[in-house]
């Protein structure tokens, strides 16, 4: 079993990935948050926080184009959502396109939820490409998050590779049959694997659960280690946040 697209540099050696996973998530959930309440009609501070985004994922040492792969699988989704707004939003200036008028508070929306879900987006990437996994959850724990959520995307996270190869056996089986798949009518075969699937991982899901409560699982993952927080954790947290901050203090100011 190798699958590693998750977290797959993880664990480089980068001055972003010696951080405390605590300071990590602090430092970027700020930026995410004041990203998110600035106004769209005040284009230079997302210039601001593009710019703190590109310093962390180069100080990450992380590939360009890994980055860029995992930033633009999320952008059709981004764009489906909201490539209707300057036709629907009505007021202000328009532009006549033939049957469409195009509004210009409609394309500040448009500008705002495309400029946002990409910067907040690409927070979340270098949040999971820096920190491995099991850190992560750990320091979402010390930060007082649930345990609910926490056991549940540990879960997740532990398990869908499992799925993933037992859908590939299913794959590999499939083939061997001569299966090729080019006509409508095959398409029941693999909603017929879909279904199996789901119960093959819902019967693989209860024996597992069954083997860790008789060991005595009680919700919670044991961990060896527990970093704490260093000075340059607090400086991490200290600069992005005030960057992002004092961006959003100008605009109000203004």
């Amino acid at each position: 079993m190798h699958h590693d697209f998750i977290d797959r540099y993880s664990r480089l050696d980068s001055p972003v990935h010696s951080l405390n996973p605590r300071a990590k998530i602090a430092a970027l959930f700020t930026l995410i948050i004041v990203c998110v309440i600035t106004p769209p009609k005040e284009w230079w501070p997302f210039c601001i926080y593009a710019a703190v985004v590109v310093i962390i994922a180069a100080a990450s040492r992380l590939p360009a184009r890994y980055l860029l792969t995992r930033v633009l699988v999320v952008l059709p989704f981004i764009l489906v959502v909201a490539i209707f707004v300057p036709f629907m939003h009505k007021g202000g200036p328009s532009f006549d396109l033939g049957l469409f008028h195009v509004s210009r508070e409609g394309l500040i929306i448009l500008w705002g939820v495309t400029v946002k879900a990409l910067i907040s987006v690409s927070c979340l990437i270098l949040l999971s490409a820096t920190t491995p996994f099991d850190d992560l959850m750990h320091g979402f724990e010390r930060l007082r998050v649930p345990h609910f959520f926490t056991t549940a995307a540990a879960f997740m996270y532990r398990y869908i590779f499992v799925i993933i190869d037992e859908a590939e056996r299913m794959g590999r089986a499939r083939d061997s049959r001569n299966f090729h798949g080019r006509w409508l009518w095959q398409a029941g075969v693999v909603g017929r694997m879909a279904g199996t699937l789901f119960l093959r991982s819902q019967e693989r899901a209860e024996r597992v659960y069954d083997a860790m409560s008789s060991r005595g699982f009680d919700g919670t993952f044991p961990r060896w280690q527990d970093g704490k927080m260093m000075a340059a954790d607090y400086v991490f947290i200290a600069m992005v946040a005030a960057t992002a901050i004092a961006a959003r203090l100008v605009v109000l100011w203004k």
